[in-house]
């Protein structure tokens, strides 16, 4: 499964793409707002630092202007994914785009059948919100695993996206499920690391380590 950082912050992707397991990027015009910086100007510089899919998103909710956005967008840098929603303008645009050779994410998507429009489209991702849905009463890693099923049925190209990823187990669900990517905030990636036996045992190998360094020195 590839990893994608949900963020538009530079110091976070710095720190995550020197781990190097962060496959791209995913952003949506709130995260980018946060940064304070014109959007075309932070998706070059986030283009600068992770070398792989970089998914940008229109504002514009009409299928004309999406389309028209979408191409501005995809110009910024090679790894450019048009990022739409899943509505039916949105899908409109991401089939055009689609026939046009660009990639397009659609977001926002909530059931298995909004899915299937996408893959109908060209979609090269689609996005199901698994936090969303949580939110609600619904099932989030549900959706997952059926949009996985329907698209192995019909051997679909689109990539299932697993967004709104909240915690180290909506990772690791969604790994089982089958997507094939989970894009989620920094401070989750970070949690995966994190494990008390992990700490105790490297604890206990530092201590023998200087033990055993001890003796030599006092044998010596």
């Amino acid at each position: 499964m590839k990893f994608f950082l949900d963020t538009a912050n530079l110091d976070e992707l710095k720190k995550a793409s020197a781990w190097g397991i962060i496959d791209g990027v995913t952003t949506n015009p709130s995260l980018i707002a946060k940064e304070g910086v014109p959007i075309e100007e932070q998706i070059r510089r986030i283009c600068d630092i992770v070398d792989g899919d970089i998914s940008a998103e229109v504002v514009a909710v009409e299928a004309g202007a999406m389309i028209r956005e979408g191409r501005e967008l995809a110009r910024i840098h090679k790894n450019i994914v048009i990022k739409v929603p899943l509505t039916r303008d949105g899908i409109k645009a991401c089939s055009a785009l689609s026939k046009e050779g660009y990639k397009v994410n659609v977001t926002l998507c909530f059931s298995a059948g909004q899915a299937l429009l996408a893959a109908k489209a060209g979609a090269y991702f689609v996005s199901p919100f698994v936090g969303r849905l949580d939110d609600i009463g619904a099932d989030g890693m549900e959706l997952i695993r059926q949009i996985v099923t329907i698209y192995q049925n019909y051997s679909f190209k689109t990539q299932v996206l697993a967004a709104s990823l909240r915690t180290p187990n909506h990772v690791i669900d969604s790994a089982l499920a089958g997507a094939h990517i989970g894009t989620a905030p920094f401070k989750v990636f970070d949690s995966l690391f994190n494990h008390p036996l992990t700490d105790k045992g490297l604890d206990q190998f530092l201590k023998d380590h200087h033990k055993a360094f001890d003796q030599q020195t006092v044998a010596v």
